[in-house]
């Protein structure tokens, strides 16, 4: 089982690392290819291409300018213990027990716009780079054909030496998209979270992106390697509901 989630724009960079069992991310030399275009752009270019206020271009122009290899544990930060935000929030990263931390490891994904895919324990400096920014170059289209090849030959590779072909998507579309799905021989469950108002079941987005942490938390703590399991689902008031599931995609819903 593979899952895949999203990064998050906020960020809690403690300057160094957490843990001893710190990896590298696999796709260092690419995030260098992107820094360095990034390096050359101003403050006022970052923000329009990223379409953000003086304050947080800045910012992220800093960032950019300081970011450097090599990664080490002085000057980077485990990526699953640095992204912050309402998935985070769900999944709660920080009270993971050292086995549980260990077993996400190996079954979990953050698809990631500047490291194009990392491990929970990789280390990463700070940066903002949404997979769906604008970004054309002489090379590339956009950042998502910069990196669709390699994170689906990087997915598909993964899947293939797992036990149970299985993959749960609990990424947003603009980063799940990324991937060409008809090359991956394997089952994908999506989980889709709804509220009842208004007299009817709908996505909203805080309440949705915190549910996909909660149910990769809830896959991790209990170890589910038989995807019905996940069907037992009951964090927070959510039940899955057969009548609105359709083949893999599968809703839960409260209210």
């Amino acid at each position: 089982m593979l899952i895949l989630i999203s990064p998050a724009k906020t960020l809690d960079f403690k300057g160094k690392a957490i843990t001893k069992d710190y990896t590298l991310p696999q796709f260092l030399p690419e995030s260098e290819e992107l820094v360095k275009l990034l390096k050359k752009k101003s403050a006022r270019q970052i923000a329009q291409m990223m379409k953000i206020n003086p304050k947080l271009a800045q910012l992220n122009y800093e960032r950019f300018q300081e970011w450097h290899l090599p990664f080490s544990d002085k000057n980077a930060q485990e990526s699953l213990l640095m992204f912050k935000g309402e998935v985070y929030n769900g999944l709660q990263a920080e009270t993971f027990s050292g086995a549980e931390l260990n077993y996400s490891q190996k079954v979990l994904r953050i698809l990631s716009g500047l490291y194009g895919i990392l491990r929970p324990l990789d280390l990463i400096q700070p940066y903002r780079l949404e997979m769906g920014v604008k970004w054309n170059t002489r090379k590339w289209k956009s950042l998502s054909k910069f990196w669709d090849q390699k994170i689906t030959d990087n997915v598909k590779g993964e899947i293939e030496h797992t036990e149970n072909p299985l993959l749960v998507n609990l990424a947003s579309r603009e980063y799940f998209d990324v991937i060409n799905t008809s090359r991956l021989q394997c089952r994908m469950i999506t989980p889709i979270f709804k509220e009842y108002h208004n007299g009817a079941y709908l996505f909203m987005t805080a309440y949705g992106k915190k549910a996909r942490g909660l149910m990769a938390r809830y896959i991790i703590q209990k170890q589910i390697t038989n995807p019905d399991e996940m069907k037992l689902f009951d964090e927070d008031g959510y039940y899955f509901n057969d009548n609105l599931s359709e083949g893999d995609n599968w809703v839960f819903t409260r209210g």
